[in-house]
């Protein structure tokens, strides 16, 4: 047996255990009374923790040029520790959308698992928390699916996640009455294809007699999980044999993709990052699946611990990144013309740095809190018939919070949520 086809098969099989378990047969859920103002949301958490400084008040330069208008320069002390990127061209991100410059944090820990929480719960959480937990509110995921009408499979809720860690867990909720049977397709795509070059899976390797009765097992194991019946909720959630035949098509496609070499440099940047390369992903799940709601994350700008330059280079990527998704969102029939897209951070960075001093003279910052950590931004970018274009917002409006109430606004189920479940509102000043 050959290496290729074993890491192929082992790829597909830890794919349904993330992914396929997730998907549920449809059928028929509870009737949502609001409008809808667009049909699909993409929900990108925005990248690791960023400071206002570098972001919106472009305390080194224009570190967002792809979203941001105005001068595209950069601080010459770090420009040499920058990669480069296309020239922007055409309308900023910031001119086809409403820009909240003065977003919150409010409260709670500026962690990123509690900033991902609170992002994707809209409720704060104010004590320590439990990494191996599941979140004891429901997900957004879980609103939609369980509050949408006429309902519909995972296959149209996805989490597109760059670190795996604790992020499965913000999938559903041990929540009564919600949880498993409406979460969403969970997938971390480097844990599937790996980033540091794809020609590993085309190296065939023979292995030994005892290397091959070690791998005869592990792929029993996989086979025999991949096609079990459980029950819904012990083991997330259930799929149909359909949905499970076009996610594994899906996953086959991109490992054969990938052999191929066409995820060397699909975007011609001459690398990939990791951010990057988790939003290409979630842009072939868009194009493959058009979900109506859609979250990807990014998390290379947290290298800001230990190396403020490279920080200020992965916000650039990321920015680039946000673009990159837009315009395939606008080019993908079924998408274009009816998609909201929400940019938003977990949280943001400290005020004051730590005592790491990066190659350019750059001092590192970490997030523990105070008043600087919780500034962020938030965008919302869409169709002029839907979003207010061209709009900033420069006084202290919105809060973390607000993200899960104002997607269930576009999706028309907001009305549906009981009463309290959500600490926020949505943010209605960028809609038509």
């Amino acid at each position: 047996m050959q290496r290729r086809g074993f890491i192929k098969k082992a790829a597909l099989a830890t794919a349904g255990a993330f992914a396929a378990p997730y998907i549920l047969p449809s059928g028929r859920l509870f009737a949502a009374s609001g409008n809808r103002i667009a049909n699909h949301v993409v929900l990108c958490l925005f990248a690791g923790g960023v400071r206002n400084f570098e972001s919106m008040q472009k305390a080194e330069g224009n570190l967002m040029p792809f979203t941001l208008t105005g001068n595209e320069s950069i601080n010459p002390q770090i420009a040499a520790g920058m990669d480069p990127l296309p020239t922007p061209s055409g309308q900023r991100l910031q001119q086809q959308g409403t820009l909240f410059r003065e977003f919150r944090f409010g409260q709670g820990p500026t962690g990123h698992f509690s900033g991902h929480s609170t992002a994707l719960t809209g409720q704060y959480n104010l004590a320590d928390i439990n990494l191996k937990q599941r979140p004891f509110t429901p997900t957004l995921f879980e609103y939609y699916r369980k509050h949408n009408s006429p309902s519909v499979t995972a296959l149209n809720a996805w989490w597109v996640a760059n670190a795996l860690g604790p992020y499965p867990a913000l999938n559903f909720s041990q929540y009564p009455g919600y949880g498993a049977e409406y979460g969403a397709n969970f997938i971390q795509p480097a844990s599937i294809i790996s980033i540091p070059g794809y020609n590993s899976l085309g190296a065939p390797k023979d292995f030994s007699t005892a290397e091959l009765e070690k791998v005869k097992s592990l792929r029993s194991f996989m086979d025999d999980n991949f096609s079990r019946n459980f029950t819904p909720g012990d083991a997330g959630v259930t799929n149909t044999e359909e949905e499970s035949a076009q996610l594994e098509a899906f996953i086959k496609q991109s490992f054969d993709d990938a052999v191929a070499g066409q995820y060397d440099n699909p975007w011609g940047t001459g690398y990939m990052s990791g951010d990057m390369f988790n939003v290409f992903f979630a842009e072939q799940i868009i194009k493959q699946f058009k979900p109506e709601l859609t979250v990807v994350n990014m998390q290379d700008i947290d290298v800001c611990h230990a190396n403020f330059t490279e920080y200020c280079n992965n916000i650039r990527k990321a920015d680039y990144s946000l673009a990159h998704l837009w315009q395939t969102i606008q080019s993908t029939p079924g998408m274009a013309n009816d998609t909201i897209l929400i940019a938003v951070p977990e949280h943001g960075r400290n005020e004051n740095p730590n005592t790491i001093v990066d190659a350019y003279g750059k001092y590192a910052l970490d997030h523990t809190g105070d008043e600087v950590s919780r500034q962020i931004f938030c965008l919302v970018v869409g169709p002029p018939d839907k979003v207010v274009q061209n709009q900033v917002i420069s006084t202290v409006t919105g809060e973390s919070i607000d993200t899960v109430p104002t997607i269930a606004k576009i999706l028309g189920f907001y009305n549906d949520i009981p009463g309290g479940m959500l600490q926020g509102t949505p943010l209605d000043q960028a809609f038509v």
